[in-house]
């Protein structure tokens, strides 16, 4: 593997792990855990972290980066990333504040109630969705390795299109 691509996907990769960390002390601290508008700006902090970590690379590879360099930078930087950011919380919710897991729960369900009555879901839809979530504990530790398995894989489709928009295009001679 080239040099360049290992150390920019690392690099890159640590840095917004720290960056979702910090998003999640934010929401944490602030108890901001229906804020869509902090995930929205989350995407968008990573979208343009992963373009720079595009350009920066193809700019060392002097300019030349095929589709397979530019995944596996992309692929490196997100599996760091995502790992990271998971280990945080599998910490943070299952070992320094365990009962922090009952607002977050309590939060997802005021979110989703109001989403479904906007909607105009039937009542029992939006009892069963309740149930469903007080059922489930998002923060045990398999969940969270199901929820960084997921990620890992929408994150995939991301580099993808990235990739595609980052390789060299092909010269022709004639």
């Amino acid at each position: 593997m080239n040099a360049i691509i290992k150390k920019n996907g690392v690099s890159f990769g640590v840095g917004l792990g720290v960056l979702a960390i910090l998003l999640a002390v934010i929401t944490y601290s602030f108890n901001m855990y229906g804020a869509w508008w902090l995930g929205i700006l989350a995407l968008l902090l990573y979208l343009v972290g992963f373009i720079m970590l595009l350009s920066r690379t193809k700019k060392e590879l002097n300019g030349q980066m095929t589709f397979k360099e530019a995944f596996t930078t992309y692929f490196i930087a997100a599996v760091l990333m995502i790992l990271i950011s998971t280990l945080f919380n599998i910490v943070l919710y299952n070992f320094v504040d365990p009962g922090a897991k009952e607002t977050v729960k309590e939060e997802t369900i005021k979110t989703t109630v109001s989403f479904m009555q906007k909607m105009s879901a039937p009542a029992d839809q939006i009892n069963k969705a309740v149930e469903d979530i007080q059922n489930k504990d998002q923060f045990s530790i398999s969940s969270q390795i199901m929820g960084l398995a997921i990620g890992i894989a929408v994150s995939c489709v991301f580099g993808l299109l990235l990739a595609l928009i980052f390789k060299s295009r092909p010269t022709y001679k004639e």
